[in-house]
């Protein structure tokens, strides 16, 4: 069995565009839903990859990164995690501003991605492969997450992590348009935007999404 080449394959599958709420940023994104998941669920049967989240700008991740780029003092100087970073778009707008940055992925694609996006952008963004969920992460001040809340399993570990992250101390910063999964107490919104979709992904044009800053329990 053949190995497939992550940044080969990200090359060859997307273009370098920038998000709409983010015109800022570079990432390379899909033009076309359906022909890039069809060659990804052909990789998927041989390598056992998961879908190519990696190649959208997910609305949530939109918010946050309009949110970080316009309130630079809530990441400047500060240490960022980037969590289920996807295109790395939210991490590439904090270390824009000054943060010092890790994104998280448990993909080798989206880690590749995330890696071509930064520098796309000129940044510098350290990667981890690998499930942070239940980390204690003492050395992380601030946490970024953008759309994680889409399925009850994710939703519910990861909002409870980090909630105890935000008890110890850490600001945790969360990006939902709606998602079925996101808590309904604990929540402190701190902004809003309209952000356009593709019809291909989601089931209208645009997206009310909100910013939210998750408490301790």
């Amino acid at each position: 069995m053949t190995e497939t080449d992550p940044v080969a394959f990200i090359r060859a599958n997307t273009v370098v565009a920038a998000p709409p709420l983010v015109p800022e940023l570079r990432l390379h994104l899909a033009t076309e839903v359906t022909p890039l998941w069809e060659a990804t669920e052909a990789t998927l049967r041989q390598n056992n990859l998961p879908p190519p989240y990696w190649a959208f700008a997910w609305p949530g991740g939109q918010a946050v990164a309009r949110h970080v780029l316009d309130h630079p003092e809530l990441v400047a100087g500060k240490r960022v995690l980037d969590f289920a970073a996807g295109t790395g778009l939210v991490a590439i707008a904090a270390a824009l501003r000054g943060a010092t940055c890790v994104a998280a992925e448990i993909d080798r694609f989206a880690v590749a991605a995330i890696e071509l996006n930064a520098a796309l952008n000129g940044v510098a963004v350290e990667t981890v492969s690998e499930d942070l969920i239940g980390h204690a992460l003492p050395d992380i001040d601030v946490v970024l997450a953008g759309d994680v809340c889409y399925e009850r399993p994710m939703a519910e570990r990861a909002t409870t992590w980090m909630r105890l992250l935000a008890a110890r101390g850490a600001t945790v910063i969360l990006g939902d348009p709606g998602r079925a999964y996101l808590p309904r107490q604990g929540l402190e919104a701190l902004g809003r935007h309209t952000v356009p979709t593709s019809l291909d992904l989601e089931d209208r044009e645009t997206r009310e999404t909100t910013v939210w800053r998750l408490l301790p329990s």
